[in-house]
């Protein structure tokens, strides 16, 4: 896969402004999607009428966009990711997508048997980083350390000169 020259973090590794993104669930939900995309629109054209009922051209298609609704869940996690800069996070996980500034991020929490980061904010709320997965071993562990270095180095704050 080509990166997109016109953001240069996400090809860099080393950038601690990379994008973080989960590697094994995203080749899986994009395999997924075309799966469902191709089994459930060939069965839903291709499907036989039986003497107990006729499969209609309604029902044909209603079968058919069931696989386009499940693609685009399977799409959603694909896009999963999260995106630092200088002044925050961006957090897109499944169902939300949220803005936070580092000096809100008091905690990161990455617990043995926890499937992604959790986030606690100064506001008393946590925010799941999907992004960040446990299935894929210790490059999520060096994902999670970084975001740390990133939430303390940014984070903390600091007294305005002059």
């Amino acid at each position: 896969m080509s990166a997109d020259a016109s953001h240069p973090s996400e090809t860099n590794s080393a950038d601690p402004f990379a994008v973080f993104r989960p590697k094994r669930g995203r080749y899986v939900a994009i395999g997924l999607m075309v799966a469902v995309v191709v089994i459930f629109t060939f069965v839903g054209l291709f499907v036989e009428s039986t003497p107990s009922h006729d499969f209609a051209m309604p029902d044909r298609l209603f079968f058919a966009s069931i696989g386009w609704v499940l693609a685009l869940v399977f799409w959603r996690y694909a896009v999963i990711r999260a995106v630092p800069s200088r002044e925050g996070l961006v957090v897109r996980n499944l169902f939300t997508t949220r803005t936070v500034t580092w000096p809100q991020i008091v905690a990161i929490q990455f617990e043995h048997g926890m499937p992604w980061p959790t986030m606690e904010l100064n506001d008393t709320d946590t925010l799941s980083v999907m992004a960040i997965q446990r299935s894929d071993g210790k490059r999520s562990l060096q994902e999670c350390a970084r975001l740390a270095a990133l939430a303390k180095g940014l984070g903390e704050a600091h007294e305005p000169l002059g």
